[in-house]
């Protein structure tokens, strides 16, 4: 069986200056894997005629798909359409239905249309147009000599609802995909991508089908789990058995699957132990609290925080007391349990989690950068403080430093220590 060959190229000159990351292409290589099409090529060409006609040519000879993300819009320098007909001749027609939603869009918004707008409708004859749901300029599939041609828009929210809706079941009828491929990913915390591996070594040395990967990434480690099977339920099968084959060796890291993230882990659990939760914020300057109340839902659980940078705030809003302060510094043990005691009780709340830490790019009271303290408040139930040392530039301390306090309070939860 011939083994496709399958090529994604962004146009536009913002992603050549890093004025915006290429992160439509990373996307695509995902939902592709998962239904067995490899991608062999990323490419990134420039908002210029001959370069886009040159790089397409490039592809047409050594692609069997080519996905083509960018250039759709209305303006002078979105080149896509008149790059490809420059390489393969073809005509380009007005298409009546995407004109049509041109029209009402600004119509809707009691807007007067420019005529360069009109170039948004432009499609290939006889091409198959996919329709736009969230954005203006359609997207289109062109067979030309033996290779599948789609184009897209660049925007990503735009891009992704033509790729879900209809472009990936066309790509499975066009390459004649019968196979299922489908993935589960296991979410962990408190434990490194090496600990790890060496836990699972022996399953990951045995590993066939189901596949395991594990990928360190910034909110802990994920493992994927990917099953090749006749249908889905048959995947499903074969991917509860590795999963379980899994949690038997790390369960206790185990923080969820798929797009369970650790706070939502920690939301869910608040919500069924009854309990609200307030934070303390130094050096992570509301990082924390803004991650959990960005989880719907969240205000049934979430009472608030009191960011308390400067010392005077400690002292005036949260209470630390002068003699805490003063003994101790606002970087300590000492401060970090009074800073978790006391939001709990001005906010009301049954949890309070506080941080204090020096992120850089200074020591200060005579600790080094890097130095952090989190502390859990439950009222006659547990009081602890832990310290870290972490390493790292001024964000990624201060992002650690969050996660750190994920970790611990899910393990508390996890804990049941609550009743």
């Amino acid at each position: 069986m011939k083994q496709i060959k399958t090529e994604i190229i962004a146009v536009g000159t913002e992603l050549l200056l890093g004025q915006i990351a290429n992160t439509n292409a990373q996307w695509i290589s995902e939902q592709l894997a998962l239904q067995g099409i490899n991608v062999y090529y990323h490419g990134v060409v420039g908002d210029n005629l001959t370069r886009v006609k040159d790089t397409f040519a490039l592809a047409n000879d050594r692609s069997d798909v080519v996905i083509v993300t960018g250039g759709l819009g209305p303006t002078d320098d979105d080149l896509t359409r008149e790059a490809f007909q420059l390489m393969s001749g073809l005509t380009m027609v007005e298409h009546p239905a995407s004109m049509e939603k041109i029209e009402a869009v600004f119509a809707k918004q009691n807007s007067q249309m420019t005529p360069n707008n009109r170039k948004q409708a432009r499609v290939f004859k006889d091409s198959l147009v996919f329709h736009n749901p969230v954005g203006m300029a359609p997207g289109m599939l062109v067979h030309y000599n033996d290779t599948i041609w789609i184009f897209l828009p660049g925007v990503p929210r735009e891009m992704k609802a033509i790729m879900v809706d209809e472009v990936l079941p066309i790509l499975r009828k066009e390459l004649n995909l019968t196979e299922i491929i489908k993935s589960y990913v296991l979410r962990f915390i408190g434990i490194g991508e090496s600990k790890l591996e060496h836990e699972l070594k022996e399953l990951m040395e045995q590993q066939q089908n189901p596949t395991i990967a594990p990928l360190a990434q910034s909110n802990g480690i994920v493992l994927r789990l990917t099953a090749k099977a006749a249908s889905e339920d048959e995947a499903i099968v074969m991917l509860e058995e590795t999963k379980a084959n899994v949690l038997a060796k790390v369960h206790p890291f185990y923080v969820g699957m798929n797009d369970e993230t650790i706070e939502q882990s920690i939301i869910n659990n608040l919500k069924e132990l009854k309990l609200t939760l307030a934070s303390a914020e130094s050096l992570t300057g509301g990082k924390f609290i803004e991650k959990i109340i960005s989880v719907p839902g969240a205000s049934e659980v979430c009472k608030g925080s009191i960011v308390c940078y400067d010392e005077s705030v400690k002292r005036d809003v949260l209470g630390v007391s002068e003699e805490i302060l003063t003994s101790y510094g606002t970087v300590s043990r000492e401060c970090a349990l009074e800073m978790s005691k006391n939001v709990a009780q001005k906010l009301h709340s049954s949890i309070g989690i506080s941080f204090t830490g020096i992120a850089g790019p200074d020591a200060v009271e005579g600790k080094p950068v890097g130095t952090v303290y989190v502390s859990v408040f439950v009222q006659d139930k547990v009081h602890l403080v832990e310290k870290f040392e972490l390493i790292g530039d001024r964000a990624s301390i201060r992002h650690r430093a969050v996660m750190k306090g994920f970790e611990l309070l899910f393990n508390l939860l996890k804990q049941n220590l609550f009743d």
